[in-house]
């Protein structure tokens, strides 16, 4: 099986998150090969969190998983695209569907995207 050039950006390869559904994109993590590794067996966004230098998946918390639906290698086998159906509507740790919910306007950011949650009740 062809697998992540894990070697070539010290351990860690981009995981671009995306809706099966909607084509939408959710967020983008990391991931190293024990992470990967879950994912494959597990069938859930299992990433590396470089803050806390631990494994983690995706709404373990929050309930918010994502069931992987397809993965893709790029060419040079350094980034992931994983597809995926969002369970609990909210990707990002922030509440809102996707972690790019904002948008850069005349007047600086502004926001464009659904929030589904508040952070302060679901990480109490």
């Amino acid at each position: 099986m062809i697998v992540p050039d894990f070697n070539r950006a010290g351990g860690l390869v981009p995981a671009i998150v995306q809706d099966d559904e909607t084509g939408e994109v959710l967020m983008l993590a990391y991931m190293n090969r024990q992470s990967w590794e879950k994912t494959l067996v597990t069938g859930l966004a299992t990433f590396w969190s470089r803050s806390r230098q631990a494994l983690w998946v995706k709404g373990e918390t929050s309930g918010n998983v994502q069931e992987i639906k397809e993965i893709r290698i790029d060419c040079d086998l350094d980034a992931v695209l994983l597809k995926v159906r969002q369970r609990g509507g909210a990707a990002c740790h922030t509440g809102y569907r996707s972690c790019f919910y904002r948008r850069i306007a005349a007047g600086g950011l502004e926001v464009c995207g659904e929030k589904i949650f508040d952070p302060e009740e679901v990480y109490k």
